[in-house]
């Protein structure tokens, strides 16, 4: 990169990665930009500060829970929300000042319960969202191109079934980032052996709609057990130790996994096929 032009289109390819490389890349061309990083700075500011994006975590299932909103119109949505962390994620959106939307959910969970029931009470007018696919209930049903709007951005749904018959992932076009839910992990995947999974059927859904995305997309996954938050496309298509395999070898290798039942998943699954409204186990009764 040695000219203006150069700048502008590398600052517009990388200021709405979701946040999650803009800040890293631009430390690293700070210094031989520094003449125009400065004139230019004011451009990624306008692109990428009405998006807000907030990254959470539940320490007992390791689940990820983000929050994204427009920080124009206040107007928010939650992916992946915890029952027992549900005042976390108001608490947050009332501190915030913002507009919760929509409580969305990559798929029936089994590891957890979800926290969309317990939301719809503390922020009334609130709507769920669960595949069409997944069998469960909720207010909005989303099948493959159906969009997500909150403010002036938005939420592509596509289908990607393998884990679960009703897993979906969101992608955010316009910032350059999707969330895979169980369906693709950082150097991982969900399992496949429950819940209408099919090995098969994942490695199409990932090999056919994220990871056919480019390269430099954001992926942010529903869980992560090693500490790490997010991964590209790029780098799972070169180190994913499952999904560089052929699709017989991964078929082969999810089927002798021999992979302990879910601890959580007669509790968690009659719950969240009711996106958490009722069939809670009693100690949560009054919790919706």
């Amino acid at each position: 990169c040695t000219d203006s032009t150069t700048l502008l289109q590398f600052l517009h390819t990388t200021s709405m990665r979701c946040l999650a490389l803009p800040v890293r890349a631009l430390s690293l061309y700070q210094r031989q930009f520094s003449p125009l990083y400065l004139a230019n700075i004011k451009l990624m500011s306008t692109m990428s500060t009405n998006f807000m994006f907030r990254q959470l975590f539940d320490r007992e299932s390791c689940t990820y829970t983000y929050l994204l909103a427009d920080s124009l119109s206040k107007e928010a949505v939650l992916i992946d929300p915890v029952i027992e962390l549900s005042e976390r994620d108001v608490s947050l959106v009332k501190e915030l000042d913002l507009k919760l939307k929509y409580v969305i959910n990559t798929h029936v969970h089994a590891d957890h319960i979800t926290g969309t029931g317990r939301l719809k009470k503390l922020v009334p007018g609130v709507q769920s969202v669960l595949s069409a696919n997944s069998g469960g209930e909720a207010d909005v049903l989303v099948k493959d191109g159906d969009k997500i709007s909150f403010g002036g951005h938005s939420l592509e749904v596509a289908e990607t079934p393998g884990h679960t018959a009703g897993c979906v992932t969101y992608i955010n076009r316009e910032g350059g980032c999707a969330f895979t839910g169980d369906t693709l992990l950082i150097r991982g995947c969900g399992r496949t052996d429950f819940q209408g999974g099919s090995a098969s059927t994942l490695y199409k859904s990932v090999w056919s709609r994220i990871l056919a995305m480019p390269d430099n997309t954001v992926l942010y996954p529903a869980h992560d057990y090693k500490g790490q938050t997010a991964t590209t496309v790029g780098e799972e298509k070169k180190f994913n130790p499952r999904l560089t395999k052929t699709e017989e070898e991964f078929v082969i290798l999810m089927g002798n996994l021999n992979l302990a039942y879910p601890k959580k998943i007669d509790v968690s699954l009659p719950a969240n096929m009711v996106c958490g409204l009722h069939q809670l186990p009693d100690s949560m009764a009054d919790w919706v």
